[in-house]
């Protein structure tokens, strides 16, 4: 036996995989109740009565016929080696589809366990699983029930592990009929001869017989003579006649209770309502982030001015250097600080998004949006890397592996960061609350689906262009409605929150030191007119650019470009460039707000910028991401360059706009 087994769990979207990884492990992976968040393998240890276990978790798929990326790589792994033994979980309330699955896993021959997740929901809607006669069924195979949500069954799982590790493979194989069954045995028998090395020769016959892309271009075989066609549509049809069988004597009671979730999807996806209660579930969720973020923030407003000044006091008190004082203060306290004081914003928003992903209605939302998407050449699963582009823009983008061709990919992720992330929140909060006031809710709104229209109607318009246009299809699961985990929402939450930390005490923190340094430095050394510092030079560069979008101030010009670092330092930036020490708080705001009016700043111009930040450039964070997923740099830059022209061109047209109505 070799140091440690190495363990891959396998199973369909939303079965609880990465919950149950994460109850072993105790890792802080993303869960969510939609298809295709996990998409790439992640690894992780436990240990069991003294045997180190390896665990991978691997991205959710169907089958182990690959089409997208998550798919590839689950079948990559479990193909090449680098699993001892197949956990394949289960969501025990869907057998029927779920076993699909296991019958492919059965004909690797490798050692493989069935671990029926949620038998907790099986309880609840009264149906009866007969754990006997199932294993019996399947060949012999382990079958455990378990609760990745209450952590029951884990045990007894490790410890099948453990022993039917030793074991070595079992499993019953689906009988496809005299026909089929004859050509796979001619096929194994080929196989055999002409690569040896080939272990599981029945699996990869079968896949012959399927005209699999990847064994047909991996093992070639002169045998037209016995994959005369493509028997596919057979072999499927085999393998759920197996399941059907399976079912009819271990499931019990299974149609005793009316679904709930099918109640309330016949409102919630509804073909007229659809659209407009997810925009109404919306609105709930930024006016919870507004109206109880703002409650909590005065909090932090109040114990940031106290530290600021104590911070000051001791400055000043030991002596130290004015040009100390002033980074230290003005420069880091009234940078980071004031990014700080939006953490209960951004806390209820995460809070809100992991809710609605945890009870399943995240995925509805695809379903609902599939006519929409469909027209601008992608699938209504497309649309879920654009919610998630919500939280933040890095894995949302990272989601578009879900999609299945390189086109709708790219097209994916050239949409994805109109979306609203959780760092522009800040500069909405910020604005809306100095300028709107009663309305700032509202207008914040207004700015997420300004983002989500403009995304479809761009994505439609490069549809238009394309001559060699796609027709996507939804193939999506919509799972049960559950009640959000506790657990599983923290993690998540805290997750969130804690990049939002690290990020205010590493990028803005250095941000707002580069900004304090180039406002109060010039090239003559150090200045007490900021009007002359570096970053007023660079500033007035850009001001000609931006005057059209009513954005003709210079420390406007700096703080957008400080502003491609983390989008949150924008805020920051304008606290150090009007030397601002709590920007977030009342008076911080009526001193920001009286700056920027002296200048004839008004609301449109409020607007105005906020629609740019919206639009332009996003974070370096985000532009390496990209550059990763399309593996391009021409594509990265095309992205970028049209980001920062839409963000212009739609500020310019809203303030000019707004300027002809006379507002």
């Amino acid at each position: 036996m070799e140091d440690y087994i190495r363990v891959g769990f396998v199973g369909n979207p939303n079965c609880g995989k990465t919950t149950l990884f994460n109850a072993f492990t105790g890792a802080k992976l993303k869960v969510a109740n939609w298809p295709g968040v996990t998409v790439e393998k992640k690894e992780g240890e436990t240990e069991y009565k003294g045997t180190k276990i390896k665990l991978i978790d691997l991205p959710g798929i169907y089958s182990l016929t690959s089409y997208s990326i998550e798919e590839k790589v689950s079948r990559k792994c479990i193909m090449e080696d680098d699993v001892d033994v197949i956990v394949n979980i289960v969501d025990a309330s869907s057998l029927e589809r779920n076993l699909y699955l296991t019958t492919q896993l059965l004909e690797l021959g490798k050692p493989l366990i069935l671990a029926l997740n949620m038998m907790d929901i099986v309880e609840e809607r009264g149906m009866e699983i007969d754990l006997h006669r199932l294993p019996e069924l399947l060949g012999g195979i382990p079958v455990v029930p378990v609760s990745a949500r209450k952590r029951t069954g884990l045990d007894v799982l490790m410890h099948a592990v453990v022993h039917h590790y030793d074991e070595g493979p079992t499993g019953h194989l689906v009988d496809y009929g005299p026909e089929i069954e004859e050509k796979i045995e001619k096929l194994r028998i080929i196989l055999k001869a002409e690569y040896p090395e080939i272990r599981n020769s029945r699996w990869h016959a079968i896949k012959l017989l399927e005209y699999d892309d990847e064994v047909t271009e991996q093992y070639p075989l002169n045998a037209d003579e016995i994959i005369d066609r493509n028997y596919e549509k057979e072999i499927i049809n085999k393998k759920y006649d197996f399941i059907e069988e399976v079912l009819e004597d271990t499931l019990f009671k299974k149609d005793e209770k009316e679904q709930s979730t099918d109640r309330i999807d016949s409102i919630l996806t509804h073909r007229i309502f659809g659209i407009p209660i997810f925009l109404t579930i919306m609105a709930l969720v930024f006016f919870l982030t507004f109206t109880v973020g703002d409650m909590l923030k005065g909090v932090f407003e109040i114990a940031l001015a106290g530290f600021s000044q104590t911070v000051y006091g001791f400055l000043t008190g030991a002596g130290a250097a004015a040009w100390m004082v002033s980074l230290i203060v003005d420069g880091i306290i009234a940078g980071v600080g004031g990014i700080l004081t939006f953490l209960p914003n951004i806390f209820i928003l995460f809070l809100a998004l992991a809710v609605l992903e945890d009870s399943g209605y995240m995925a509805r939302v695809a379903y609902v949006m599939d006519g929409i998407m469909g027209k601008a050449g992608l699938s209504g699963k497309a649309f879920l890397p654009m919610v998630l582009g919500f939280g933040c823009t890095v894995p949302a983008i990272m989601a578009t592996r879900t999609l299945e061709s390189r086109k709708e990919r790219v097209k994916a992720i050239l949409i994805t960061p109109f979306m609203s992330c959780s760092a522009k929140l800040p500069i909405y909060v910020l604005f809306a609350d100095m300028f709107f006031e009663q309305q700032a809710m509202i207008v914040a709104y207004s700015l997420y689906v300004a983002g989500l229209l403009s995304g479809i109607l761009v994505a439609l318009a490069v549809n238009k262009l394309d001559r060699k246009r796609e027709q996507r299809s939804l193939l999506i699961e919509l799972p049960e409605y559950k009640a959000p985990n506790a657990r599983t929402i923290s993690i998540y939450v805290w997750e969130k929150t804690k990049e939002y930390l690290v990020k205010a005490g590493t990028t803005i923190f250095i941000a707002s030191i580069i900004i304090w340094f180039i406002l109060n430095f010039n090239m003559d050394g150090m200045t007490a007119d900021i009007s002359t510092s570096i970053g007023a030079s660079l500033g007035r560069l850009l001001e000609p650019v931006l005057k059209p979008a009513g954005l003709g101030m210079w420390q406007i010009g700096v703080a957008l470009i400080s502003g491609l670092s983390a989008k949150e330092v924008v805020v920051s930036s304008f606290a150090v460039l009007f030397g601002i020490g709590n920007v977030n708080s009342g008076a911080g705001m009526v001193e920001l707000a009286t700056a920027l009016q002296s200048n004839g700043f008004g609301a449109l111009n409020a607007y105005s910028l906020m629609i740019f930040a919206l639009f332009y450039t996003p974070c370096i964070a985000t532009i390496a991401t990209i550059r990763k997923e399309t593996g391009s740099f021409r594509v990265t830059a095309y992205m970028v360059i049209f980001q920062l022209v839409f963000a212009w061109i739609a500020a310019v047209v809203v303030y000019q706009g707004g300027m002809l109505f006379g507002f």
